[in-house]
C-alpha cells in the first residue's frame, strides 16, 4: 500500500458472556427466500473504484501466494490482485468460492472451483474442492457481505474449522447494502458499532488476534472501506 493503514485492536466487551445479539438483531427486514432474491445475476461493482483498488492493494500484502483461499459470499469478481491470480495459474494457489448466483460465479476468472451455497439456509460451509483433497484453508475473504449473514457465528465457526492454524480471515466492510437484506441491527447503529459487531462475530466464533483496519476514511466523495481480520490461533 502507499501508506500503512490505520489498525486498531478489537477488544470484546464481556468476553466470558454469551453472544450479545438476539435473533431479532440478526433478522433482515425481508426475511424471505434468499435464493429468489439473488436468482437474477447482478454484474455490478458494489463499492467504488477507489475502494476496489484499496482492497486489492490490501490483498496484495496480506493474502498467501501458496496454499488455499476461500472467497465466501462471492460473485463475478473477487478483487484479488494480479499476483494472486498468477499464483493460481502457476499451480501454487487454489482459489475456492461459494456464492448465491451460478451465473456470477461462473464468470469469475480467478476461481479454481466454486459452488452455489445459501449460508443463511446452511451455515456449514462445504468447500468446492476435488475429491481426495483434504487440505485446509490458509485464508478466507468476504467483501461487503458479512452484514447479510443471519447465522454469522455458525458460518465463521465452520470456516475456522476448515482453516489451518495461523490461517487468516479478512472481512471487508463498507456502507453500501441492500437495506431489506442486511440484518436488522445493521441499519440502526453507527459505522464504528458495525465494525465492533463484526469483531464480536469473530470473537464468539473462536477467532482471535482480531484487528480493525481502515483502508479508506469515510467521506462524502468516496466509499469508506474497512477490514476486520482475525487469526485461527488454536486451529
Amino acid at each position: 500500500m502507499e501508506s500503512d493503514p490505520s489498525v486498531r485492536h478489537y477488544k470484546p466487551t464481556g468476553p466470558e458472556a454469551s453472544f450479545p445479539y438476539t435473533a431479532r438483531d440478526l433478522t433482515p427486514m425481508d426475511p424471505g427466500n434468499d435464493t429468489s432474491f439473488y436468482g437474477v445475476p447482478r454484474f455490478v461493482e458494489h463499492i467504488d473504484e477507489n475502494a476496489i483498488n484499496s482492497v486489492r492493494r490490501y490483498y496484495s500484502q496480506t493474502l498467501p501466494k501458496k496454499g488455499k483461499i476461500l472467497d465466501f459470499c462471492s460473485s463475478w469478481i473477487s478483487h484479488y490482485p494480479p499476483e494472486v491470480d498468477e499464483a493460481r495459474k502457476a499451480g501454487e494457489l487454489v482459489i475456492l468460492a461459494t456464492g448465491m448466483n451460478k451465473s456470477e460465479l461462473g464468470q469469475n476468472p480467478v476461481l479454481s472451483a466454486w459452488a452455489v451455497q445459501d449460508l443463511n439456509e446452511n451455515p456449514e460451509v462445504d468447500l468446492p474442492t476435488s475429491k481426495g483433497d483434504s487440505s485446509l484453508l490458509d485464508a478466507s475473504t468476504c467483501v461487503v457481505s458479512i452484514d447479510y449473514l443471519t447465522k454469522p457465528i455458525e458460518v465463521l465457526k465452520s470456516i475456522r474449522k476448515l482453516t489451518n492454524p495461523g490461517g487468516k480471515i479478512h472481512l471487508a466492510i463498507s456502507n453500501r447494502c441492500f437495506p431489506t437484506k442486511v440484518v436488522g441491527r445493521w441499519l440502526k447503529i453507527s459505522e464504528n458499532e458495525r465494525l465492533e459487531m463484526v469483531g464480536d462475530y469473530l470473537w464468539w466464533s473462536g477467532w482471535r488476534d482480531i484487528e480493525i483496519v481502515t483502508l479508506v476514511e469515510a467521506t462524502w466523495m468516496k466509499d469508506p472501506l474497512w477490514v476486520v481480520r482475525a487469526t485461527n490461533v488454536l486451529g
